[in-house]
């Protein structure tokens, strides 16, 4: 039995709290830039291995990773989505002046996880999703046609942020006028909570996140004395009462959460697939050109650049009580980082896990979209959003390749791993 208790030395810079060595933020960055070697390491390990970089137990094989988000008692999300950086009092003055504050599915447990998820499943039904899917169309072929006579593109601003956004705006019931805020302030709340910044870019990026949540806070109040047919009435019907003549404040705060959630989730997870996909679709030549003769192959495509290289590269969990994983024994409050990027690359689930290979007999069992009670509900409509990107791409630009004189540089992150850019040409 390892017996570990401590908790780690490290953390990342945090106001009144411990200051870290400016090395420690190189580490965390080139962890983040390509996290399979320390994935693989882990994987052989004994045990758990602490992660100073990650402040976190790092959870890497297929087997624990389920087992802890099947424990959903044992294992906490309450702290899913705790920020790498707290920023400075001045960016949280002016974040005090927005909305949203409030847990979120993906922060909760129990039955107000299943109360929240609830309209969420509802509105991202397969009939609604599959709904969407011609707009989707629709969109992919004019965002190609905008491009398409260039000769060379840098995808990742032209096509794979507005794509997502613009379907899932459509289905939550934005404004389309709407629909560029509100991705940008999406990402720069990624930015915000992930990312070193000096005071004045906080105070800039928390300025845009609060233009985003003024977007959707005037959003929520107008379904609520005028109901429609779209996600964003579903949201507000969840958290309200009827009988008030306005929707109340607190009520207003937790449906600005809750869209705010699902709209960055909605909009970058997909966005940073859309990079990956194509970079490693384009990166291995022989399986694009193997897409080019069997369109046939596109979904299985789509599983196996999820797998290969997953947007969502984990989640963190809090230990409720002593529990023992992976032959470690953990205190409770002991956070953990569950690697859904590491266990996709477990051999003892795909066999040759490093190798690329859109041919895999069984490619859809990964992780990339998560497991169990908290498993992505919108995984069908990015895989949708994927499927018409590669089949558009591979019909209209058969030659398109990577710009071999503008190397690939990933974003350094855990949460929306993608390209910082992608240039191509053909």
């Amino acid at each position: 039995m390892v017996r570990h208790h401590e908790r780690g030395p490290y953390r990342r810079r945090r106001p009144g709290g411990h200051l870290v060595e400016h090395e420690l933020h190189d580490r965390l960055d080139d962890l983040m830039r390509d996290p399979y070697p320390h994935y693989a390491r882990a994987r052989a390990a004994q045990g758990l291995v602490r992660v100073p970089e990650l402040d976190a137990w790092l959870v890497a094989r297929d087997a624990d990773v389920r087992e802890v988000l099947r424990r959903t008692a044992d294992f906490s999300s309450a702290g899913a989505l705790r920020p790498d950086v707290m920023p400075a009092p001045a960016a949280l003055a002016v974040l005090g002046g927005g909305f949203g504050g409030r847990p979120v599915v993906v922060t909760s447990d129990g039955e107000r996880h299943q109360r929240l998820r609830a309209p969420l499943v509802r509105a991202l039904s397969p009939a609604r999703v599959a709904a969407a899917v011609p707009y989707a169309r629709e969109r992919a072929a004019a965002l190609v046609d905008g491009f398409v006579a260039d000769g060379g593109v840098e995808l990742m601003s032209a096509y794979a942020t507005r794509l997502p956004g613009e379907v899932i705006g459509r289905i939550v019931g934005l404004d389309p006028a709407d629909v560029p805020l509100v991705v940008h302030g999406g990402r720069r709340a990624e930015e915000l909570l992930f990312r070193p910044l000096p005071e004045a870019g906080q105070i800039a990026a928390a300025e845009d996140v609060v233009a985003m949540q003024h977007v959707l806070d005037r959003c929520a109040r107008d379904r609520y004395t005028h109901p429609r047919e779209d996600l964003a009435t579903e949201i507000v019907a969840s958290v309200s009462e009827p009988g008030h003549p306005e929707l109340p404040l607190e009520q207003r705060h937790e449906a600005v959460a809750h869209l705010q959630n699902l709209l960055i989730a909605g909009h970058l997870t997909t966005t940073a697939l859309i990079g990956t996909t194509v970079l490693h679709l384009l990166g291995h030549r022989r399986q694009w050109e193997l897409l080019r003769e069997r369109p046939d192959l596109i979904p299985a495509a789509v599983e196996e650049a999820a797998r290969y290289d997953g947007a969502l590269q984990g989640f963190r969990r809090t230990t409720t009580r002593p529990v023992t994983l992976a032959g470690t024994e953990l205190p409770a409050g002991a956070d953990l980082f569950v690697a859904f990027g590491a266990a996709n690359r477990d051999a003892s689930c795909h066999p040759r896990p490093d190798t690329f290979d859109i041919t895999r007999d069984t490619p859809a069992r990964h992780l990339a979209f998560g497991f169990g009670a908290h498993a992505c509900v919108g995984a069908q409509l990015a895989r949708e959003q994927l499927r018409v990107t590669v089949g558009e791409l591979t019909r209209r630009l058969p030659d398109l390749r990577l710009a071999a004189e503008r190397p690939v540089t990933m974003r350094p992150t855990m949460i929306h791993r993608s390209p910082e850019e992608l240039h191509l040409t053909w």
